[in-house]
């Protein structure tokens, strides 16, 4: 059975409802599920379907253990004239995250930028959903987050980081943004998830078994390879270190070797202690909004101007695939797993 027959397709707004049912079902406040729909369609709406609708089910379950706090009491405190710091009191990190990057850009209206810290806090899906909001809001936003260990340093045959993604988002004129958002491992592990509920081989060199052998199977991914695999690893596992020293060291987070596992969570064993670190930039207070816009148009004229190996696949900009399939799964649905599916009661 091919990937195309196991998936079947679902309108953004049966989706969106689906998922705020089901966490609200599990304990969620509405306001909460709400945010939390709408990091997660993001990611559906634009082809990241690992950490779509099928990581509602996974939030649930956490909700049902304790391991998510399902009324938390966020604290934010301004710290100087342009940083911040926000407790996330365990609970779903999705609003948590919308409300760091608000008060950077709060912070970036006044001082030109804003970084705000986030700590006892969980895992919050796709870094981009955040990093877009600034950009719709015409600053460039960054947003990085550390998670517990299941990625392997170069060269090393056990866990020591987490999958830690980095994105970042810059507004256009005229026109989608300019989006960035990728993990530091050589695949997200949500992917090695989606992977094994659909039936498919992982690609080579991205994931390795308990014994810290190479390994296509998704059953028998352990962890996995840091972005570079074999050859190349060391870029990313120095990617990997960068966010933690941002995203835990930074904020009062645990780094990823000791923090609380993803299993223990989900057993209510312990809370996990994620730490994010968002930054919001307003390019008006450097180069100008009027300078700004013509300079990015140009430059992005140019890039997509450049010669490519295939003259019917021009050369893409970092967020012009994911704005296709935004515009192609507006007219086709959104793309659901017979996992996923089950988890949200749809038929």
């Amino acid at each position: 059975m091919t990937n195309e027959t196991r998936v079947r397709y679902y309108p953004e707004e049966m989706l969106k409802h689906r998922v705020q049912t089901l966490l609200v079902e599990t304990g969620a406040r509405a306001s909460d599920a709400a945010e939390t729909a709408r990091a997660l369609l993001h990611a559906s709406r634009i082809g990241v379907d690992s950490h779509g609708v099928r990581l509602a089910a996974y939030y649930a379950s956490l909700l049902r253990s304790g391991g998510l706090n399902a009324a938390p009491s966020p604290l934010y405190t301004r710290t100087a004239f342009a940083t911040g710091r926000l407790d996330a009191d365990s609970g779903l990190a999705h609003p948590a995250c919308y409300r760091a990057m608000s008060e950077a850009m709060i912070l970036a209206r006044e001082a030109g930028i804003g970084a705000v810290g986030v700590h006892r806090s969980t895992h919050f899906g796709a870094a981009g959903a955040y990093a877009v909001e600034a950009a719709r809001q015409g600053m460039i936003g960054l947003v990085v987050s550390n998670s517990d260990s299941a990625v392997s340093l170069f060269s090393g045959v056990a866990p020591f980081h987490g999958t830690n993604p980095i994105a970042a988002a810059a507004p256009v004129r005229d026109s989608e943004p300019w989006l960035l958002d990728m993990a530091t491992s050589s695949i997200p592990f949500n992917r090695v998830k989606l992977y094994e509920a659909l039936g498919i081989d992982l690609p080579a060199d991205v994931a390795l078994d308990e014994h810290g052998q190479p390994t296509r199977n998704p059953r028998h991914a352990s962890f996995l390879q840091p972005l570079g695999g074999e050859t190349f690893g060391f870029k990313g596992a120095a990617l990997a270190s960068l966010v933690t020293i941002l995203a835990a060291v930074m904020t009062g987070a645990d780094t990823d070797p000791v923090m609380v596992g993803t299993d223990a969570a989900q057993t209510a064993e312990a809370r996990q202690n994620v730490g994010h670190f968002v930054i919001a930039i307003d390019p008006e207070r450097f180069i100008g909004r009027a300078s700004y816009d013509a300079a990015m148009t140009r430059y992005l004229n140019l890039l997509r101007a450049g010669p490519s190996i295939d003259s019917g696949h021009p050369v893409l900009a970092p967020g012009d695939r994911e704005w296709q399939e935004s515009r192609r799964r507006q007219e086709t649905g959104i793309p659901v797993d017979p996992e996923t599916r089950t988890s949200l009661g749809l038929p």
